[in-house]
């Protein structure tokens, strides 16, 4: 059964989703695409508490957290496309681009702007990170606002003269700072 809880955070409260295995979503409570709570409110579940400690670690400016599970219900491209999301190192960014091309797909660049902003478990699988390819802030389901203070959180604004992101090396470590996602039963991946 999915239950949900609110958390609250320095960006706004925090939606979070989730069955009795893994994280299924965790959404701003006012963003593009946010669902409504699933199932029964539940603040105290193991889950629930380890994603808001996690959170809170974040928020603190602490890169690696404590491993959570995940359970991403999505196609098997948007799967691709956030296992690539997953890998960008805390403090750095990727332009739409070159994740499409990590992703095995180098001409879906709108689709891979589909797929980011579809993200289930935004900040933990940082679809924040991804920036357009002249380093410009494009496109957040939680607001540009919100976007530019995690960047800024994580270090990866303002290190030039024009304050733009830093992009990730060109070959960035693929492990991923939380599991990969597991695709949800009946998801088609």
């Amino acid at each position: 059964m999915i239950r949900h809880a609110f958390v609250p955070s320095p960006l706004g409260e925090i939606l979070l989703s989730f069955d009795d295995g893994a994280l299924c979503g965790l959404h701003f409570t006012d963003q593009q695409h946010a669902p409504p709570p699933p199932g029964p409110r539940d603040d105290r579940h193991p889950i629930a508490r380890s994603t808001a400690d996690r959170l809170e670690r974040h928020f603190a400016g602490e890169a690696d957290g404590p491993a959570l599970p995940l359970r991403l219900a999505g196609t098997p491209f948007q799967q691709s496309v956030w296992t690539v999301l997953a890998s960008i190192p805390w403090g750095a960014t990727l332009s739409y681009a070159e994740v499409a091309r990590r992703a095995a797909a180098p001409a879906a660049i709108r689709a891979v702007g589909a797929a980011v902003g579809r993200n289930p478990v935004s900040i933990l699988v940082p679809c924040h990170r991804v920036v357009g390819s002249d380093g410009s802030l494009t496109g957040y389901a939680g607001g540009l606002a919100r976007k530019t203070r995690l960047l800024r959180l994580e270090g990866a604004l303002g290190d030039d003269r024009r304050g733009r992101p830093r992009a990730a090396g060109a070959s960035p470590s693929l492990q991923a700072r939380v599991p990969l996602p597991v695709p949800a039963s009946g998801a088609g991946a």
